[in-house]
C-alpha cells in the first residue's frame, strides 16, 4: 500500500491520478491533497479518499508543505502550475519522499537544483508527462553512455496543418480545439503555440542529463508512440500506448511495478478517449485483452492497418520552439525567464489583451530584456518576477498597439 499526497487535486492531470487509485485502492492511499480554489471539489475528494491533511489555496504554501512533506506520504504527486508548489516539493525531497512530477514549471526553471536534491536525499523524480514517462521506461536497463539522442513526439496541435498567417489570427476556441489529448486551458493552448514541447525539450535536458543538440523533436499527429530513444549502435527503442494520461501516472505511482489494465482501452465502461468526448469502444477493450496486435499497436480492430506518421517541426510557423532552445543553450535562469514569461502572455491571449501570433513575441521580449543569472533558488525566484514585469509590459505595449 503506497501512501500518496496530490498536489493540484483538482486539475486535470490531480482527477486522473484520483481515477486511477480509485480503480485500484488495494495499491494506493490517499493521504493528502491540495488545489487552489476549488474548495468543494476539494472536500469532495478529501471525503471520498479519507483524505487526512487537506490544503485549499487559502492555507498558502505552509498548507501545500504540510500536503507534501508532513503527511506521511510515500509519494507526491506535482500536478500544479507554476511555481507555487516549488517550496512544497523541495521539503519532500529533501526528506526523501519520492516526486512524481506533472508541472512543467518546476523541472524547466529548478529542475538541476532538483535532481541535485534528490540525488543527496535518495528521493526519486519520477516524470508523469507522456513524453517524458516514454524515455524513462525506454531507458530503464540501458547504459545511459549508450545514448545517442532521445526524440519526443509532438501531436502537432490544432494548427499543425494550418498556414502561418491563419495561425497569427487563431481564436481561442480554435486554439483550444485540440485533436488528440484533453488538458487544461493553459496547456492546451501551449500545444497550439508548441510551447509545451519546447518546455518538454528542456525538462528531458534536466532529467536526463542530456544537452539541447541530443533532445529533438518529431510531429507525430497519432499521438501513439510518446518518445523515441536512439542508441550508439543505431537501434531505437519507441514506447507506445493509447493518448490517455492515466498510463503514465499510473506507473509513475506504482513504479517500478507496472498496474494491471490501465487506460482508456482497459476500462470502456468508464472511460472517455481522450479530446474526442466519446465513451472508449467495448470493441478495442476486447481487442487489447485479447492480445490483437492492431489494437496494441494503437489501431481499432476492425482495421487492417495501423499508422504511424513521423514529421520534422516547423520553426517557422512556431517560434516558440525556438525560443525554448535558446533558453535552454543559455542556461541559467533563462529557462525560468521562459516559462514565466510564456504564462504571461498566454493568460493575456485567453483574456483577449493579445493575438494568439504575439504570444512568442512577447516572450521574446521578456528574454531578451532579463539577463540570465547562475542558477539558485533565490535567482529561480528573482528570474521568475522580472519575467513576469517585462511580459506583462509588452503585453500592455502590443494591446496599445492593437488599440489603435
Amino acid at each position: 500500500m503506497r501512501r500518496v499526497a496530490i498536489l493540484g487535486s483538482t486539475g486535470s492531470i490531480g482527477t486522473q491520478a484520483l481515477d486511477v487509485i480509485a480503480r485500484h485502492r488495494d495499491r494506493f492511499q490517499v493521504v493528502a491533497l491540495a488545489a487552489g480554489k476549488q474548495v468543494d471539489k476539494l472536500r469532495e475528494q478529501a471525503a471520498q479518499f479519507g483524505a487526512k491533511v487537506v490544503a485549499s489555496a487559502e492555507d498558502g504554501s505552509e498548507g501545500l508543505r504540510r500536503v507534501a512533506a508532513e503527511s506521511n506520504a510515500d509519494i507526491v504527486l506535482a500536478a500544479t502550475d507554476g511555481f507555487v508548489s516549488f517550496d512544497a516539493v523541495f521539503a519532500a525531497v529533501d526528506r526523501g519522499i519520492d516526486v512524481a512530477v506533472a508541472n512543467k514549471e518546476l523541472i524547466v526553471g529548478a529542475g538541476e537544483l532538483l535532481l541535485a536534491a534528490a540525488a543527496r536525499s535518495g528521493s526519486k523524480i519520477l516524470p508523469v508527462d507522456s513524453e517524458h514517462s516514454a524515455i524513462f521506461q525506454c531507458l530503464v536497463g540501458e547504459d545511459p553512455r549508450r545514448v545517442r539522442s532521445i526524440i519526443l513526439t509532438a501531436s502537432g496541435g490544432p494548427f499543425w496543418r494550418r498556414a502561418k498567417a491563419e495561425i497569427e489570427n487563431a481564436t481561442l476556441d480554435a486554439a483550444l480545439a485540440h485533436p488528440t489529448w484533453r488538458m487544461g486551458v493553459k496547456n492546451t493552448v501551449d500545444s497550439a503555440t508548441m510551447m509545451n514541447k519546447g518546455l518538454e525539450v528542456i525538462e528531458a535536458s534536466r532529467l536526463f542529463g542530456l544537452p539541447g543538440v541530443q533532445v529533438q523533436i518529431l510531429v507525430h499527429p497519432q499521438s501513439i508512440a510518446h518518445g523515441l530513444v536512439v542508441f550508439t549502435d543505431g537501434s531505437v527503442k519507441i514506447q507506445a500506448a493509447a493518448p490517455d494520461m492515466r498510463l503514465p501516472i499510473g506507473y509513475a505511482l506504482a513504479y517500478p511495478d507496472r498496474l494491471l489494465g490501465e487506460g482508456a482501452s482497459s476500462h470502456p465502461e468508464v472511460s472517455l478517449r481522450q479530446g474526442s468526448g466519446q465513451a472508449a469502444d467495448p470493441e478495442v477493450s476486447r481487442g487489447v485483452v485479447s492480445g490483437d496486435p492492431i489494437v496494441a499497436a494503437g489501431g481499432h480492430p476492425e482495421a487492417a492497418a495501423v499508422r504511424y506518421d513521423f514529421e520534422r517541426p516547423d520553426p517557422v510557423r512556431f517560434p516558440c520552439v525556438r525560443l525554448a532552445y535558446e533558453a535552454l543553450a543559455t542556461g541559467g535562469t533563462m529557462p525560468a525567464v521562459l516559462s514565466a514569461a510564456n504564462e504571461i502572455a498566454v493568460s493575456a491571449f485567453v483574456e483577449g489583451e493579445i493575438r494568439f501570433g504575439q504570444i512568442p513575441e512577447v516572450i521574446d521580449c521578456a528574454m531578451a530584456e532579463v539577463p540570465a543569472q547562475a542558477l539558485s533558488l533565490d535567482g529561480v525566484r528573482r528570474a521568475d518576477l522580472l519575467a513576469r514585469e517585462r511580459a506583462r509590459a509588452a503585453v500592455a505595449a502590443l494591446a496599445q498597439r492593437i488599440e489603435v
